[in-house]
């Protein structure tokens, strides 16, 4: 039997970012995500210096950038197929080849052809997630993420550098790094559940020990910021697989997640 096709939400959807094509670009939002962009580059050209601690916070910055250009452009309704492509090429860059390359750099360059290819195969997983992404947008549940976001990806990576700088690493160590890469690369193609944040209301009203708990948070990462983003980064990574664990599959009818950040 035949599927028809050119019907149903997502094809609605790309096609009204289609039918916005000729109208340009929007320059704050489009200058962000570049902003991305040279941070995953800069982090690049840092890690072939050897400057992994720059590197990562270079990352953690085309994180925040990442996090602007979508909400910028949902401000602005400055959302378009171009801003969807333009944003999805630069998170390869930022979130897939630069954290790929400073993990290899940092340690698995020493370990061996098995171990080095886990830092390939975060790439290609990467790509494949965004790809995904892309493809099933606007058709699934905001509320969660299916397979572990890039960025956070990024950021067990970036986490683990900063927690190891200046350890002299054993051998077992960076072979749990190499097991590590392929643990994270993995998980961003499978079909966990991931909370995407997208529900919380930072304008609600809240009780005031909400507001003790941001400070002590705070002071946490100002004094402890190594084990505290590794703590934070990792334990978001594993809650996928333990809330499957927990809750059981549940019904996910698509392979995607919530709505993707768009701007032209």
């Amino acid at each position: 039997m035949m599927r028809r096709h050119g019907k149903g939400p997502r094809r609605r959807r790309w096609h009204e970012l289609r039918e916005r094509r000729g109208q340009g670009i929007y320059l704050l939002p489009s200058l962000l995500t570049t902003g991305n962009l040279f941070c995953g580059f800069f982090a690049l050209l840092l890690s072939v210096e050897g400057r992994y601690r720059e590197a990562a916070f270079a990352i953690f910055v085309a994180m925040v950038m990442d996090m602007l250009d979508g909400r910028v452009a949902r401000l602005m309704k400055a959302t378009s197929q171009f801003g969807v492509e333009f944003d999805s090429l630069a998170d390869v860059v930022s979130f897939c080849v630069a954290p790929a390359f400073l993990i290899y750099s940092f340690a698995l360059s020493t370990v061996g052809r098995p171990a080095w290819f886990g830092a390939f195969l975060f790439v290609v997983c990467g790509a494949l997630r965004l790809a995904r992404f892309n493809v099933y947008t606007g058709v699934t549940d905001r509320r969660y993420f299916v397979g572990l976001s890039t960025p956070a990806a990024a950021g067990v990576v970036c986490a683990t550098v900063l927690l190891l700088q200046g350890v002299e690493p054993s051998r077992w160590l960076l072979v749990s790094i190499a097991a590590g890469t392929y643990v994270v690369a993995l998980l961003m193609v499978s079909t966990f559940r991931y909370w995407s944040f997208k529900e919380l209301d930072f304008a609600r009203r809240r009780p005031v020990q909400t507001l003790l708990l941001v400070v002590l948070g705070v002071m946490i990462v100002a004094t402890q910021h190594e084990v505290f983003l590794f703590l934070v980064f990792a334990g978001y990574a594993v809650s996928g697989p333990i809330r499957r664990l927990i809750l059981g599959r549940g019904p996910v009818a698509t392979p995607g997640e919530h709505p993707a950040k768009e701007h032209p």
